[in-house]
């Protein structure tokens, strides 16, 4: 719950950058997606790959901190993960984008995509617009991608985009492939 500011005062607003593409829309993060990324992620199937401990958010403030997370990200490092919006319906789609937490493999371009939205080549679209955003913004020659060797579809994201694998590193506990998207390879 919000309270009413006092007249005269104002309150810190984020103002990054925003990317379209012909069905989405990647933006900042807002209070009012703490509950469609909470809904996301309560999702056993969705939860598996995405939470730090594998298991569905079943809790509200659980959810809450894990959008707190993703939008404190970019505070700390000026990047993180966009909240996916399609742009038909307004509806929140999932997150997509850099990820680069202390201690990991690299700068990572990441997506989670709601189980009602899968399926549709939202991951691969969002995904390719994340890329494209990343390799125009920071002096990267690879982007990689974290994946569980039990997650076919986000490996098929990755094969989608072009991506190879790499190497592999542990993830939360337990080996995940690194797959690399080369800015020398990339096509939009």
């Amino acid at each position: 719950m919000m309270y009413s500011i006092k007249p005269g005062t104002w309150l810190a607003e984020m103002n990054g950058p925003r990317v379209e593409t012909e069905r989405l829309i990647l933006r900042q993060w807002r209070g009012s997606d703490v509950a469609p990324n909470t809904a996301m992620l309560s999702d056993p199937d969705t939860a598996r790959f995405i939470t730090a401990d594998g298991k569905a958010v079943t809790e509200t403030m659980n959810g809450w901190r894990n959008a707190a997370i993703m939008a404190g990200h970019w505070v700390l490092h000026g990047v993180g993960m966009f909240v996916v919006e399609e742009k038909a319906s307004g509806r929140f789609v999932g997150r997509v984008g850099p990820w680069l937490p202390p201690g990991w493999p690299g700068f990572e371009v990441g997506w989670g995509i709601a189980k009602e939205f899968r399926g549709s080549g939202y991951a691969v679209e969002a995904a390719r617009a994340a890329i494209n955003w990343s390799f125009a913004t920071f002096e990267l020659d690879r982007i990689i991608h974290c994946i569980d060797r039990e997650n076919a579809a986000s490996q098929a994201v990755a094969l989608r985009l072009g991506a190879e694998i790499d190497g592999k590193t542990d993830l939360f506990g337990h080996v995940a492939d690194i797959w690399v998207t080369r800015r020398s390879a990339w096509q939009d």
